[in-house]
């Protein structure tokens, strides 16, 4: 299987409890040595009006959003298929409410330095 790559949204298996659905992954591709694992943020239907949840509008998911809170780790046996790539400013805003939800400060990078 090809490596996820950052942006893009895949179909995974989370478990019986969370079942199958789309997420978007965060996390780089690993190198040889380092272990077979993603980092994701899982789309939900089901919104709550959470300050951590982004809703985006893409053709290739149902409406709803990306779930912050709901950062996983899993295997890449776990992963299904690709089903898009999120754009960079959807990208962005999902970052943003990860850093939220885990109290990261981020600061903007103009250049070097």
């Amino acid at each position: 299987m090809r490596p996820a790559l950052r942006g893009e949204v895949w179909i995974v298996d989370l478990g019986l409890a969370a079942k199958v659905r789309p997420a978007v992954v965060l996390s780089i591709p690993p190198n040889d040595t380092e272990r077979a694992l993603v980092t994701l943020v899982p789309h939900t239907t089901s919104l709550r009006g959470s300050r951590f949840e982004v809703e985006t509008k893409v053709g290739f998911l149902k409406p709803g959003a990306f779930d912050a809170q709901g950062i996983v780790t899993i295997p890449f046996a776990r992963l299904v298929r690709a089903i898009g790539q999120l754009k960079p400013h959807d990208l962005a805003a999902v970052e943003h409410a990860v850093c939220a939800w885990l109290g990261i400060v981020r600061r903007e990078t103009g250049g070097v330095g």
